[in-house]
């Protein structure tokens, strides 16, 4: 059963593989699903001050839309994908971020952070984590946005 490495696959792995093999031993196996991974880096990445929110504008919208529905809850994973290998991960993470937070230094301690959570949690060696910052997030921009009126009293 051959199976690819994080750093010779051709494409992310954005949970279309059920499961890897992370431990084996005389007593048995432990597998993680890609989904996994992507949730802890998600939470992990979401940790960082000055991270407003995770995905790019479309992924964004879409997850907005999943809030308003009863009972679809919202993804973990909206604006990050991975690829994962026996033994390794790579993470890809697009952020929206505060603005007035150093970018450079944000996506450092995200960095640190995902990396951390991910071989913590997973036991998988993290070999990159690579961050698009797709927008930056201004305060004033909640402020627009105003509940409806009730129309009923």
């Amino acid at each position: 059963m051959s199976q690819t490495t994080a750093s010779t696959a051709s494409k992310p792995d954005t949970g279309t593989v059920p499961a890897r093999l992370a431990d084996e031993t005389t007593q048995g196996k432990t597998t993680i699903a890609s989904s996994v991974v992507q949730k802890v880096a998600g939470i992990a990445a979401r940790e960082i001050s000055g991270v407003h929110a995770l995905g790019g504008g479309v992924s964004r919208a879409f997850g907005a839309l999943r809030e308003r529905i009863p009972g679809a809850g919202t993804s973990a994973t909206s604006g990050v994908s991975v690829e994962v290998g026996e033994k390794q991960a790579a993470v890809d993470l697009d952020l929206v971020v505060e603005y007035g937070a150093g970018i450079v230094d944000l996506a450092r301690a995200v960095r640190r952070n995902v990396i951390t959570a991910v071989e913590r949690i997973t036991g998988l060696e993290v070999i990159e984590v690579n961050i698009a910052v797709n927008d930056i997030h201004f305060p004033e921009d909640d402020d627009e946005q105003e509940p409806a009126p009730s129309r009923v009293e």
